[in-house]
């Protein structure tokens, strides 16, 4: 969770942020040279997930994790400090690139070796609901970040948010670092050490094996990351496009990330006691049906009961086939590539839609003038995971709670 609020408080001061290092005379340059820095953070995420998840796998779980967890709070404490443009003029936007790709790295090796390790300490009754709390702590991320937004718009005038309001959403998440450093070092190993001494190449030729499977992940991911960033996305669309109050556009990203938290543990829990298919595709085929009417009902009225629940209802249903998923990727994948397959599969995904999603976004809003753009945009990321979901293994464990 202290990881994925560093690197996730950038989207909710896109708008800020820009101004502060990418001033341009625009406010369209502004942003999107702001929109490109955050997706700087997305480039050396594969690498990151090469490098760490090859580790984990080879040297441990813990030291991997211990390692990005310092990288990330390394970083965010950087952009926190760097002075604006107006201070040191372009070594501002230099360093602060510089410190979103170091962010990259570490998240792209946190979350295979993380969803590794939760599956293996978690018994297979229970295994999907243990997954569910690496999407849930990215949610409960999330929720902090727009909570602190909320906190900082209502209590700060817009010349004091603008100036210096938005680094101390950065400085908590820097001053969690030393908590997070030290509860890591508490967790046992679930690596042994005759998986440890494995050869990095065993890695690409066990993962050939499991071309199909990894194939299809790449597809769901791509969806999940498309519809996770659109909707950190939406602080900024409620602002720019629809134009309602900072307060209003950051209480909708409060309480569709706090819904999206129950959604991945409930997503968790069905999976464990349904199966991991069924979880993934029902929730999914109603998020491709009600997208569009959902999008149409708050362009056409937007205010807070369209905004919150619109949004509030995509949130819910959207969240509950990602973390099925998860648990059938980990179960699909043996233990000694499991981190290092994961968490490549997961940084390619999230590199490729994840760091491009809010550019293309508000790319197509400027180009068509059309606030409809983003249920385009999620309409067509939900049919592609609709199919693939419908393509993988069912891979629960044969007896279910109950029938044991």
């Amino acid at each position: 969770m202290l990881e994925f609020y560093d690197f996730i408080t950038y989207s909710f001061f896109a708008i800020q942020i820009g101004h502060t290092f990418f001033p341009t005379g625009s406010e369209y340059g502004t942003l999107m040279l702001s929109l490109a820095t955050f997706g700087a953070g997305f480039v050396t995420r594969p690498i990151g997930g090469i490098v760490l998840g090859i580790y984990s796998d080879r040297i441990g779980r813990r030291p991997a994790m211990l390692l990005s967890f310092a990288l990330m709070g390394l970083s965010i404490l950087t952009i926190a400090l760097t002075p604006s443009y107006q201070s040191i003029g372009l070594a501002a936007p230099i360093i602060v690139i510089a410190a979103r790709m170091v962010q990259g790295f570490a998240l792209g090796g946190e979350v295979g070796p993380t969803t590794a390790y939760l599956a293996e300490i978690a018994p297979p009754a229970h295994r999907a609901l243990a997954v569910a709390w690496q999407p849930a702590s990215q949610e409960i991320a999330a929720t902090a970040g727009a909570l602190v937004g909320v906190i900082l718009t209502r209590t700060m005038a817009p010349e004091m948010l603008q100036s210096h309001g938005w680094r101390l959403a950065f400085v908590i998440g820097a001053v969690c670092l030393p908590f997070g450093l030290w509860m890591r070092r508490t967790l046992p190993e679930t690596i042994s050490h005759p998986l440890a001494v494995k050869e990095s190449t065993g890695h690409l030729s066990q993962a050939r094996r499991h071309l199909g499977v990894i194939a299809l992940a790449l597809m769901i991911l791509a969806s999940g990351t498309i519809s996770t960033y659109v909707t950190q996305y939406m602080t900024t669309y409620a602002q720019n496009t629809l134009h309602v109050s900072s307060t209003l556009a950051f209480a909708v990203s409060l309480v569709s990330n706090g819904i999206q938290f129950v959604g991945a543990l409930l997503g968790g829990w069905l999976a464990d006691r349904l199966g991991r298919k069924p979880v993934m595709i029902w929730p999914q085929l109603a998020t491709l049906l009600l997208t569009y009417p959902t999008f149409l009902w708050i362009v056409h009225a937007p205010g807070a009961l369209s905004l919150l629940a619109g949004f509030g209802m995509l949130s819910i249903v959207g969240s509950l086939p990602f973390t099925a998923f998860y648990a059938t990727f980990t179960e699909a994948l043996p233990q000694n590539i499991r981190g290092g397959v994961f968490a490549t599969v997961y940084a390619v995904a999230i590199a490729s839609f994840g760091g491009t999603a809010q550019l293309v976004v508000t790319w197509l809003l400027h180009v068509t003038g059309n606030p409809l753009a983003p249920a385009w945009y999620l309409l067509l990321a939900a049919g592609v995971g609709l199919v693939a979901m419908s393509l993988m293994p069912e891979t629960a464990p044969v007896k279910r709670r109950g029938q044991a």
